[in-house]
C-alpha cells in the first residue's frame, strides 16, 4: 500500500512539474516574437538557450540510461524542441557574428560537451556505474545553473530595482523546483531531488528580496555604474564625472539601450 501511494504520488508531483516546466520553457516567447517582429536578434543572448538544450538534452540521455523516466524524458524531449526553435530563430535573424558565436556554443555543448559525456560513459562505464556518473554530472551541471540568478540578486540589492526579477517568474521556478524535488523524492532519485532543493532556496530568496525592494528608491543600473566612477574622481575618458540617469528606454551611439534579462532554463525547467 506505501509502495503504491509513492508510485502514485510520484505521478502526481511528476505531472505537475511536467505542466510547469512546460510553461517556464514558454516564458521567452516575447522574446522571440520581438526578435521576429524586428527580423533582428540584436541585444538579446543565445548563451540562455544554448545552456538550456544542452541541460535538456543531457537530462534525457540520463533519463534514457534510468529507463522507466517517462515524466523526465517527456519534459525533456519537449524542452529540446522547444530550445531548438528558439536557437534557429535567434540565428535565422541575428547577424553574422552572432550566428557564428551561437552556432560556436552549439558545437561546444550539445556536440562536444554532450558527445564526450556520452561516449565516455558508453566506452568506458558499465551497468549501474553508467547511471550514477551521468546522474552526477547532471546534478552538478543543474547546481551550477541555478547558482546563475545570484548575478540577478546581487544586481537587485546594488540598485534597490526588481526590474529585471519578476515575481511571477521567482514563483514559479520555485514552484517548479518544488514539484521536481518531490518527485525525486519519492522515486528515490536523489540526482534530480537535491539541486532541486537549492533550486528552492534560492527561488525563496528570490521573492523574499521582492518583497524587500519591490516599493525600495530605484537606481539604473547605469546610474549605480556613474556612480561609482564619480567615487574614483574620473571617467571612463579621465575627465570629472557628473552623475546623469541614464534608462532604458535612452539612447546611446545612436541606438536604443534595451536591458535585457533572459532567464537560464534550470534544472527544474527541464527535469
Amino acid at each position: 500500500m506505501a509502495a503504491l501511494s509513492f508510485e502514485l504520488l510520484a505521478f502526481i508531483f511528476g505531472l505537475l512539474g511536467n505542466i510547469i516546466s512546460f510553461l517556464v520553457f514558454l516564458a521567452p516567447l516575447p522574446t522571440f516574437y520581438q526578435i521576429y517582429t524586428k527580423k533582428s536578434s540584436d541585444g538579446f543572448q543565445s548563451i540562455p538557450y544554448s545552456v538550456a538544450l544542452f541541460s535538456a538534452a543531457l537530462l534525457l540521455y540520463y533519463a534514457f540510461l534510468k529507463t522507466n523516466a517517462y515524466m523526465i524524458v517527456s519534459i525533456n524531449g519537449i524542452g529540446c524542441v522547444i530550445e531548438s526553435i528558439y536557437l534557429f530563430l535567434y540565428v535565422l535573424y541575428a547577424s553574422k557574428k552572432s550566428k557564428v558565436f551561437t552556432i560556436g556554443l552549439v558545437l561546444i555543448f550539445n556536440v562536444g560537451g554532450l558527445g564526450v559525456i556520452v561516449l565516455f560513459s558508453l566506452l568506458l562505464v558499465e551497468g549501474p556505474d553508467r547511471v550514477t556518473l551521468v546522474g552526477w554530472i547532471c546534478a552538478a551541471i543543474n547546481i551550477a545553473v541555478f547558482a546563475a540568478p545570484l548575478s540577478i540578486m546581487k544586481q537587485v540589492i546594488q540598485t534597490k530595482s526588481v526590474e529585471f526579477m519578476p515575481f511571477t517568474l521567482s514563483f514559479f521556478l520555485t514552484l517548479c523546483a518544488t514539484m521536481w524535488f518531490f518527485y525525486g523524492f519519492f522515486v528515490r532519485d536523489y540526482y534530480i531531488a537535491l539541486p532541486n532543493v537549492l533550486g528552492f532556496l534560492l527561488g525563496f530568496a528570490q521573492m523574499m528580496l521582492y518583497c524587500i525592494y519591490k516599493n525600495a528608491k530605484k537606481e539604473s543600473v547605469y546610474e549605480l555604474d556613474e556612480l561609482k566612477a564619480k567615487n574614483k574622481g574620473q571617467s571612463a575618458e579621465g575627465k570629472l564625472y557628473t552623475p546623469t540617469k541614464i534608462h532604458k528606454a535612452d539612447s546611446i551611439n545612436g541606438k536604443e539601450l534595451e536591458l535585457h534579462q533572459v532567464v537560464v532554463s534550470t534544472a527544474p525547467d527541464h527535469n
